[in-house]
């Protein structure tokens, strides 16, 4: 094992150990990563001796910022296809995570973001802590969520998915054991015991009963005392009543998301609207990611991705230009081009129909 790789693989008692290991970037994921626990998942459900795999980020600030959205940018400013090629393995690894044949233990241990959403929550033991920060903030760099996150969004209790997939709010440990987006709370101090009980498993069934035994009660969230004006504000059908709801409803956390929300991108807002309401009906997991990736796709191709980088991460500025600038400039059309079908370019994870509609 070369300490400098990328993803770093190794074995105790019984468990397969994956570590993302880019600390500086806060493991942000590059193909090489993909491409990585791909191969990593293959060799573990094929070795009997092996029972379970552990998924963790190296480094003190969290497991995974998401994707590369560097290398993104700069492949969309050259023309390139690159990144839709990275989607297209990305994708299909967080199918094959979720439909991961033994115990796929994620530690969700401070920040984890959007590609980091989706190498961990689609697993089957999903352990937060009170350094937990967990979101999916793509509005805010004019792109949509994806990864499966507009379904595991959108089969949050009530509207508390799309309370975050337009603000891209990140939650605490207990909201997202509240949203469905973790399994177990378990303080960051008793992480090193956790592990150390999880490689003496002999069973899958002790992997799930270990994580149970060391789980904790998770510090108090927000969102539960604010599914109120959620649930009623984001009913509405377009994104503009939304923030409408949200300005006039006369509390002030409610007021605060729609000011959040109208920085975001107008087009990836409106996107993503229809993206989780869609990911609902749609059924598998698969469906979702077929449908993640015709988005995806059509959002390579506009400028607010490119904008949206540059003003975040590139310049700093935080003032994206976003292009149309205002959400009634947003056509329905505009939001449909994001979903009509990509031909022989579909990733094709799903039915072959699936929400090509």
């Amino acid at each position: 094992m070369n300490h400098e790789d990328p993803v770093l693989l190794h074995t105790e008692g019984r468990v397969r150990h994956i570590t993302l290991n880019r600390p500086r970037a806060l493991n942000a994921l590059n193909h090489t990563m993909v491409r990585c626990m791909g191969d990593a998942l293959d060799a573990a459900g094929q070795d009997d001796s092996v029972i379970a795999v552990v998924l963790s980020g190296a480094g003190e600030r969290g497991l995974c910022a998401g994707g590369d959205i560097r290398s993104i940018r700069e492949d969309a400013l050259a023309g390139g296809r690159t990144s839709l090629d990275f989607w297209r393995d990305e994708y299909r690894l967080n199918a094959r995570i979720a439909r991961f044949p033994k115990p796929y233990v994620a530690v969700m241990d401070g920040i984890v973001m959007g590609g980091g959403v989706g190498v961990s929550a689609h697993g089957s033991l999903r352990i937060v802590t009170e350094r937990s920060r967990i979101a999916m903030p793509e509005t805010g760099i004019g792109f949509v969520p994806d990864v499966g996150g507009t379904r595991l969004l959108g089969a949050a209790p009530g509207e508390l998915g799309m309370h975050l997939a337009l603000t891209g709010d990140p939650v605490s440990a207990a909201d997202a054991l509240l949203c469905g987006l973790a399994d177990h709370y378990v303080p960051s101090g008793g992480l090193p015991a956790l592990l150390a009980a999880l490689d003496g498993c002999t069973t899958p069934e002790a992997v799930a009963a270990t994580a149970g035994r060391h789980a904790g009660t998770a510090p108090a969230g927000e969102l539960a005392g604010h599914r109120d004006w959620i649930d009623t504000c984001y009913a509405a059908d377009t994104v503009e009543e939304i923030v409408e709801r949200l300005d006039g409803c006369g509390v002030p956390a409610a007021k605060q998301a729609a000011t959040t929300i109208l920085a975001k991108s107008p087009t990836a807002l409106k996107v993503t609207l229809a993206a989780v309401r869609r990911a609902r009906s749609l059924g598998s997991l698969e469906a979702v990611l077929d449908q993640e990736y015709r988005v995806s796709s059509t959002a390579f191709t506009r400028p607010d991705l490119v904008e949206g980088v540059r003003a975040q991460i590139i310049d700093k500025d935080r003032n994206p230009r976003w292009s149309p600038a205002e959400l009634a400039d947003v056509t329905d059309e505009d939001v449909a081009r994001h979903f009509a079908p990509l031909g022989d370019a579909e990733l094709g994870l799903g039915p072959a129909a699936a929400g090509t509609g």
